[in-house]
């Protein structure tokens, strides 16, 4: 069984391909996401996904919240539209930051959860995430998780797990009015 470092956004994604990865390999989860505004949503999101890999057995490594940094990332990009030119720069800096930290502590494979999110197209999240692995000498789980039930199936285990749900992809510019 490969090592495997899943990034993770938030519990109601992670629950679902956590799980399914589990099947195969050790998956350890990675939550780092400076895109998450204000502090209270990302401590919220956190708590949930930490409470979760507590009582499911899974070790979670926290990446730092360098909000600063993903400001500048996407700056000029404010106005795009959800889905737009900003979504590409934030998944490149965070799979970046999940493949560094991959490579630093031994893990042979990287996969995210940011696929199954329905507004998240893996025709642009995969090819990122494979090309940012191949730079780091990793292997890439290259998956569109919504499909085949899997959205539905995490919207059911997270209903079960009574998980706090967003209603919001994360960053300040996507906070519906």
């Amino acid at each position: 069984m490969g090592k495997l470092l899943l990034h993770v956004c938030c519990g109601p994604c992670a629950i679902y391909v956590a799980k399914k990865l589990s099947q195969d390999y050790r998956v350890t989860l990675f939550f780092y996401n400076p895109n998450i505004h204000p502090k209270e949503e990302y401590d919220r999101r956190l708590a949930t996904v930490k409470k979760w890999a507590v009582k499911e057995g899974y070790n979670l490594i926290e990446g730092r919240f360098n909000k600063d940094d993903w400001f500048k990332k996407v700056e000029g990009l404010e106005n795009e539209p959800e889905g737009g030119a900003r979504c590409p720069v934030c998944f490149q800096m965070r799979l970046n930051e999940a493949a560094k930290h991959a490579k630093e502590k031994d893990f042979e494979i990287l996969a995210s959860t940011l696929t199954i999110g329905r507004n998240k197209k893996a025709d642009i999240i995969n090819p990122i995430g494979a090309n940012i692995a191949k730079q780091y000498g990793l292997e890439f789980i290259e998956e569109d998780w919504k499909k085949k039930g899997g959205q539905q199936e995490a919207c059911r285990l997270s209903n079960e797990e009574d998980f706090y749900r967003q209603n919001y992809c994360g960053c300040k510019f996507s906070i519906r009015k």
